[in-house]
């Protein structure tokens, strides 16, 4: 969602269309950022998270799509500048110079504030969805939900077990 955005809000349907062309936009960004990630990852584990969650992500677009077929919608996408924020913190750490596991641990930073985002988006669209009766639009966006928590949880694990590990020697 725009800040400071003029735009006219009359009813919860209004703001869940809203919503959900923001992850919409959300996602297609975080489609084009995930392989810069993944390229800039030197940790196997953690390599293999990010190419997983790519595809993933690639199927959490797709959701998004039928979700808006399913409202009789376009899918459009509304710019979502806190995502554009969070990339834009992910590139520095793609960018970034010195000892790999560090810039490894550095991307796992990046990476879990983007799911916290996303966790808490499809968090409110889901309760939307639940409020408003598009229930079987709420059991796609609760699956996105788990599948980014689960991711949430992967990167927690890489960082644990070895990532933060080997950057704390560093």
């Amino acid at each position: 969602m725009a800040l400071f955005s003029s735009m006219e809000l009359t009813n919860l349907q209004d703001l869940f269309v809203e919503q959900l062309q923001d992850l919409y936009d959300a996602e297609n960004r975080l489609v084009d950022a995930l392989p810069k990630m993944l390229d800039a990852a030197t940790d196997k584990q953690l390599k293999a998270a990010f190419k997983d969650h790519l595809k993933e992500t690639k199927q959490h677009v797709s959701r998004l799509e039928t979700a808006f077929q399913q409202l009789g919608c376009d899918a459009k996408r509304e710019s979502c500048e806190a995502m554009k924020g969070l990339i834009k913190e992910g590139e520095k750490m793609v960018d970034a110079k010195g000892d790999p596991a560090v810039k490894d641990a550095a991307l796992i930073a990046a990476a879990q504030r983007v799911e916290h985002y996303e966790m808490a988006g499809y968090g409110t669209a889901r309760s939307f969805a639940d409020q408003l009766g598009h229930h079987q639009i709420a059991q796609l966006l609760q699956q996105t939900l788990d599948e980014e928590g689960n991711a949430n949880k992967t990167l927690s694990k890489v960082a644990e077990s070895w990532v933060n590990i080997h950057a704390s020697q560093a």
